[in-house]
C-alpha cells in the first residue's frame, strides 16, 4: 500500500489496517493514532518521528525498520518482530511488547517506563541509557545486551536472563535481583541502593564487586 493511499483512508476515518503490506514504505512523521496494524508487514519501513499513540502493532513485522523518535505510548506490540530495528530515542511509555523479538535492535535512549516486556527477546540489543523504570521484564532474554547507564529502578526482573549483560553505571536502585543469573555480567559503577541480590548468580563478577555503588 502506498503512503498517500494509507493516509487518505485514515483521513476518511479508517482505522483497521490489519495485515497491510507496507514493506519499505516511508511513513516518517505520519500521524496514525489508535490504528490497527496487527500482522502488518513493515519490514524496512521508515517510521521515524511518526505518531502512533495507542496503536495496535501486535504480531507486526518490523525487522530492520526505522523507528527513531517514534511516539507510541500505550501501544500494543505483543509478539511483534523488531529484530535489528533502529529505535533510538523512541517514546514508548506503558506500551506492551510482551514476547516481542528485539534481538540486535538499537534501543539507545528509548523511554519504556512502565512498559510490559515480559518474555521479550532483547538478546544482544543496544539498550544504552534506556529508561525501563517500573517495566515488566520477567522472563525477558537480556543475554549479552548493552545496558550501560540504563534506568531500571522498580523494574521486575524475576526469571530474566542476564548472562554477560553490560550494566555499567546502570541504575538498579530497589530492583529485586534475587535468584537472577548474572553470570559474566558487568556491574561496575552500577547503582544498587536497596537492591536485593540474595541467591543471585554473580559468577565472574567478583573482581568488580568493590566498585558497586550502594548509595
Amino acid at each position: 500500500m502506498e503512503r498517500s493511499f494509507l493516509l487518505r483512508l485514515y483521513e476518511m476515518g479508517e482505522r483497521d489496517f490489519t495485515g497491510v503490506d507496507l514493506r519499505g514504505a516511508d511513513l516518517s512523521g505520519v500521524t496514525l493514532i489508535e490504528v490497527n496494524l496487527s500482522g502488518a508487514n513493515l519490514t524496512g519501513a521508515n517510521l521515524s518521528r511518526a505518531f502512533l499513540t495507542k496503536s495496535n502493532l501486535s504480531g507486526a513485522f518490523l525487522n530492520w525498520a526505522n523507528l527513531t523518535f517514534v511516539k507510541i505510548s500505550e501501544g500494543y506490540m505483543a509478539d511483534a518482530d523488531l529484530t535489528k530495528a533502529e529505535m533510538s530515542g523512541a517514546f514508548m511509555v506503558k506500551s506492551n511488547l510482551s514476547r516481542a523479538k528485539l534481538s540486535g535492535a538499537n534501543l539507545t535512549g528509548v523511554n519504556l517506563r512502565g512498559a510490559n516486556l515480559e518474555g521479550a527477546n532483547l538478546c544482544g540489543g543496544n539498550l544504552k541509557n534506556i529508561n525501563l523504570r517500573g517495566a515488566n521484564l520477567m522472563g525477558a532474554n537480556l543475554n549479552w545486551a548493552k545496558l550501560s547507564g540504563a534506568r531500571l529502578s522498580g523494574a521486575a526482573l524475576y526469571g530474566a536472563f542476564l548472562h554477560g549483560v553490560n550494566l555499567t553505571g546502570a541504575f538498579l536502585n530497589g530492583v529485586d535481583l534475587s535468584g537472577v543469573d548474572l553470570d559474566g555480567a558487568n556491574l561496575s559503577e552500577a547503582k544498587l541502593s536497596g537492591a536485593k541480590l540474595s541467591a543471585a548468580n554473580l559468577t565472574g563478577n567478583f573482581a568488580e564487586i568493590h566498585r558497586y555503588q550502594y548509595i
